[in-house]
């Protein structure tokens, strides 16, 4: 089954590389004209640009630091056209256990990854569009303990939480909102563990699938449920993980 998303307009933030970067590529193979927002990188993200446009597609980036309100509402006033999508994808992750989590590493963390989320997409609710859909990216960390990544999974199981709350209120304008909890995917945050066979057996192990996910299967799940095909489809934490911890 074909998604379109022709004529439909989608802001992606953190789309300078992996994960983003991939979903903004699908959803510009979809139609959708795309805004790629970055936090750094302007290069990454000329990238990203220069690679849906090379391909058919129009996009187009702006930079906007998420943990600053005041970039918030310029990135948001970037969308004063009109949006249909809004896939907040932006995030950091800082891999420490409780004990050595300092307060900097909490408050930066929570900084793009909740408060970040919550301004952006409240700054871009007036500006969507009826029938629009939200797609906020979680993480499987949200799901499963991962006590060296605690305050990251904190933060993304507030973003599930804001998923359902947010689709209750949106209900009835038409607006659905989902999340998309990633498993270990191949990309830059486990660049460092890549070559270390020890944690890759085990990532493999814990995933029905045996191994990691791409970036392209993720952008395809974010595509499918952003579209029209998925329009009975909201308030959900959609696990696309492989069968990570079955």
């Amino acid at each position: 089954m074909s998604v379109s998303l022709s004529g439909k307009t989608a802001l992606v933030t953190g789309a300078s590389g992996g994960i983003g970067r991939a979903i903004a590529q699908h959803l510009a193979a979809a139609g959708a004209e795309i805004v790629v927002h970055y936090g750094s990188g302007h290069d990454r993200a000329e990238e990203t640009v220069r690679l849906v446009t090379t391909a058919g597609g129009k996009a187009r980036s702006v930079q906007a630091d998420l943990s600053k309100t005041s970039d918030i509402e310029k990135l948001a006033g970037e969308c004063a056209g009109g949006l249909d999508i809004l896939v907040n994808n932006a995030g950091i992750a800082r891999g420490y256990t409780i004990d050595h989590t300092s307060e900097e590493d909490f408050d930066s963390v929570f900084s793009t990854n909740v408060k970040g989320i919550f301004f952006l997409t409240k700054a871009i609710l007036p500006r969507l569009n009826s029938g629009a859909s939200i797609v906020n990216i979680s993480s499987m960390v949200s799901i499963a303990a991962y006590p060296a990544y605690l305050a990251y999974g904190m933060s993304k199981s507030a973003v599930n939480s804001f998923t359902r709350s947010l689709a209750a209120e949106l209900g009835p304008r038409g607006i659905r909102v989902n999340a998309i909890a990633p498993g270990a995917t191949d990309t830059e945050f486990v660049s460092s563990v890549r070559d270390n066979p020890e944690i890759m057996a085990g990532i493999n192990a814990a995933t029905a699938l045996g191994r990691m996910g791409t970036p392209d299967e993720i952008a395809r799940a974010v595509t499918w449920v952003a579209s029209p095909e998925g329009g009975w489809i909201t308030g959900q934490v959609i696990q696309v993980s492989g069968g990570m911890h079955l």
